[in-house]
């Protein structure tokens, strides 16, 4: 059964739901970090780097702006308010045939931003 990808990342980020991700995450998920040099592979890593940005990126500012969906990738740009900083940024999604997200990348903007959420991202990591 497929499953209908980005109505359930919506889901996830509207309910803060990090359950729902183990559904919807590929065994050889792979995340890739706006500051981290090498890609995360793995369902595993990928779930911690998603469960911990969720916590650091969504409060009541957060807002997908733009979403552009073609086949089985999906671009989403957001804008949020972290710490009276603005942060632009975009989501760059890939799912499998049934669904389930097989690469997930974050690109940033302006550097102040990125250096605010290399810190908070560090920090929510860590626990």
């Amino acid at each position: 059964m497929t499953i209908d990808t980005l109505a359930r990342w919506h889901h996830v980020v509207e309910t803060r739901d990090v359950q729902a991700l183990e559904a919807l995450l590929a065994d050889e998920a792979v995340f890739h970090s706006p500051v981290v040099h090498t890609p995360q592979i793995g369902k595993a890593v990928t779930r911690a780097y998603l469960s911990a940005a969720l916590g650091v990126f969504v409060n009541a500012s957060f807002r997908y702006v733009r979403e552009v969906a073609a086949g089985r990738h999906a671009v989403l740009e957001f804008m949020v308010d972290i710490d009276g900083i603005g942060v632009n940024g975009v989501d760059m999604i890939s799912w499998d045939a049934e669904g389930r997200i097989v690469d997930f990348k974050v690109m940033l903007r302006p550097l102040k931003a990125i250096n605010l959420i290399h810190q908070k991202m560090a920090a929510a990591l860590a626990k």
